[in-house]
């Protein structure tokens, strides 16, 4: 993702991680260039150990940069020591996966935390928590200590502290992956709601997909300590580039052959070409398979698939079979209303 300096949170500019392991050093974050829009919703997406826990914790100043530079709101956070750093970390909240709030503290008390610790007269303070607490719907809970919370009102906590200080920048350390689905999407979208009321942005790291197609404006796919793909949810979503961004989008939008077709897919004729169309712009939800049929005298036949939304905009991939010396034409009649059309084998 590219944008004028002016308009963004973060910036993150030929970022690089090092840290020692025995006979040198090893990479965790390299050539990273990233720019996250103010007042976006940002996702970071990869697998376990390809450095987005490092690259969300040099935010905050958690972790330095080896070479390169992060700056939020303008500020540079690895040239940044004493009170500029406090500065920069009381302008930037965070949310944990595991919500590390303290026992021995009520609800009250875990969000009163940054505020006594930033030195907050008491009168500023109870009138900050009430707010937050109405906020984020806990008001009957207030009183109550961790032990007593389920993980979604635990999370909760966790969000109202997180912006206790009133940072312009929320972090989101795999906020949901701890909860089950139910909890996970009134997370999410009290997660948006604090992003359109406050103009907030927030920068999350995930490993699902499926979060960052429902809350998430703007996303980067990381691999190996590289950024591999970034841009729009919904441009990544529909035109995939990257063998990882593939990956991931496999699970979440009908792109997966059930596995009784897959078992038998071939890589060339004779049987049905197998097509997987992907629907997305004006024509996403117009009938184009009975058009198919009607105009071109050509029968599909659906194997799988699945249609959502991504923001307001509708998206979705159907997996079909057509007569192998019709596939040509068939591919050509959906390119032109704009679906994007791949031949992913043939099946008897």
């Amino acid at each position: 993702m590219t944008g004028r300096a002016e308009d963004a949170a973060i910036i993150f500019e030929g970022l690089g991680k090092s840290f020692p392991k025995a006979g040198g050093r090893v990479m965790a974050l390299e050539g990273i260039d990233l720019t996250v829009p103010a007042g976006s919703i940002t996702g970071i997406i990869g697998r376990s150990g390809a450095g987005k826990s490092t690259l969300l914790r040099m935010v905050n100043g958690l972790e330095r940069p080896t070479e390169g530079r992060v700056t939020v709101t303008g500020q540079d956070v690895g040239q940044a020591r004493g009170p500029a750093l406090r500065a920069i970390r009381r302008n930037v909240g965070m949310i944990f996966q595991h919500f590390n709030l303290l026992s021995s503290r009520t609800v009250r008390g875990n969000i009163a935390l940054p505020l006594q610790i930033a030195g907050t007269p008491g009168g500023r303070i109870r009138a900050r928590v009430d707010q937050l607490i109405d906020q984020v719907g806990l008001g009957p809970l207030a009183d109550r200590y961790p032990a007593e919370l389920s993980g979604g009102q635990k999370q909760r906590v966790g969000i109202a502290r997180a912006l206790a200080t009133g940072p312009q920048v929320l972090l989101s350390d795999e906020a949901t992956s701890a909860l089950d689905p139910e909890t996970t999407q009134t997370v999410l979208e009290l997660l948006g709601r604090i992003n359109r009321d406050l103009g907030l942005t927030i920068l999350l790291i995930t490993h699902e997909m499926a979060v960052l197609r429902d809350i998430a404006t703007h996303m980067a796919v990381i691999e190996a300590g590289r950024i591999v793909e970034a841009g729009p949810t919904y441009d990544i979503f529909t035109k995939p580039v990257h063998p990882t961004t593939r990956s991931f989008l496999s699970g979440v939008t009908g792109a997966t052959l059930p596995a009784f077709v897959a078992g038998r897919l071939q890589d060339g004729p004779p049987g049905d070409q197998v097509i997987r169309v992907t629907f997305a712009g004006a024509h996403a939800t117009d009938p184009m398979l009975a058009r198919l049929a009607t105009e071109l005298g050509i029968s599909a036949n659906i194997l799988g698939g699945a249609i959502e939304e991504i923001g307001p905009r509708p998206f979705g991939n159907l997996l079909i079979s057509v007569p192998a010396d019709q596939g040509d034409r068939a591919r050509a009649f959906l390119d032109t209303y704009g679906l994007t059309t791949e031949v992913l084998g043939h099946v008897r």
